[in-house]
């Protein structure tokens, strides 16, 4: 089958023929229908964050159609399509998992990580961290549900009831998260580059109320704030930017070094929180919910062997949505 592979960190991914993965009990076989392209791919293509093993096929936003089942799997009959998640197995015995902590098992495996990616023609996956694909959403407009839309909504589940909300980045999360939020009733404040005039027209396209810079302050104090840039430096900013009592949740698995602040901006009961992977409900949850709501996520479309041009183009910040790669 072909894949694009890492070798190594900060070396170009490279079109290879790699031999089908075994499917191993608990698994299941997919030919890949299409697969998103993650921030977190180019933090582990750009060596920010470490590989489980090299050579790695990166890859966890994967749509795809099951082809092989292993015997002990009953769920996702041959010719179904699921739905392959970052977090792609727990232990299930650990302190974490038996108090429904499942994100932060010590000894969680990630896909396109510690297990099989999807770039690539076909993966494998464990039955019981993957999700059945809403019929309402093709292949491409269902893959960037499995992690930015996931993270996404997680992130605003820590946010509390607070109607006014900023959003730092726009990107593959921020534009699903800006639709979810504003069908609860919220108000949403876009943050982009400084300068990205198209970007701020796209979420005004999607409804929301203010679209500036990350470098402006927004017209009054926020509720909450969620960061999806890896930016440190917006951390203080959006301290600034959320009133007493806000709540600021930093939604990325990386981020670039937080510079020091003066107490009074954590002060008089603001909230500095992460959020780490996500838990198989969130999924449960969040596919219903985004078919329910009909989301409507943006997407540019990649052939498999341009998976470098994609995370390039992620990188500039050239995306309008998100990246999937379509084998």
């Amino acid at each position: 089958m072909r894949a694009m592979v890492l070798a190594a960190p900060g070396r170009p991914l490279r079109l290879a023929d790699l031999p089908r993965p075994d499917c191993g009990e608990g698994q299941i076989r997919l030919r890949v229908r299409a697969c998103g392209v993650c921030r977190t791919d180019l933090h582990l293509r750009e060596g920010e964050l470490s590989a489980g093993h090299l050579p790695l096929v990166l890859g966890h936003e994967i749509v795809g159609e099951v082809i092989e089942r292993a015997a002990d799997v009953t769920g996702f009959p041959l010719g179904s399509r699921a739905g392959v998640p970052w977090l792609g197995w727990t232990c299930g015995v650990c302190r974490e998992c038996r108090e429904g902590r499942e994100n932060l098992c010590e000894q969680a495996r990630f896909t396109g990580r510690d297990l099989p990616g999807g770039f690539a023609e076909e993966t494998v996956a464990f039955a019981r961290h993957c999700f059945p694909i809403p019929a309402c959403f093709p292949d491409v407009a269902a893959a960037p549900l499995l992690c930015a839309g996931l993270i996404g909504a997680r992130a605003l589940r820590f946010v509390g009831a607070g109607e006014r909300l900023g959003l730092y980045g726009f990107g593959a999360a921020g534009h699903l998260v800006a639709q979810v939020a504003r069908s609860q009733g919220r108000r949403v404040f876009a943050f982009t580059r400084p300068g990205d005039a198209e970007g701020q027209r796209f979420a005004r396209s999607l409804g929301v109320e203010w679209a500036g810079g990350s470098d402006e302050a927004p017209p009054g104090l926020l509720d909450a704030a969620i960061l999806f840039a890896p930016v440190g430096a917006l951390v203080p900013a959006a301290l600034r930017a959320v009133g007493p009592g806000g709540i600021v949740v930093c939604a990325g698995i990386h981020m670039s070094e937080i510079p020091a602040f003066p107490y009074e901006l954590l002060w008089r009961e603001r909230i500095l929180r992460s959020i780490a992977n996500l838990e198989r409900r969130d999924g449960k949850e969040f596919l219903p919910l985004a078919a329910r709501l009909g989301l409507r996520p943006e997407t540019t479309a990649f052939p498999l062997a341009a998976a470098e041009e994609a995370l390039l183009a992620l990188r500039e910040g050239r995306l309008r949505g998100a990246a999937v790669l379509v084998p």
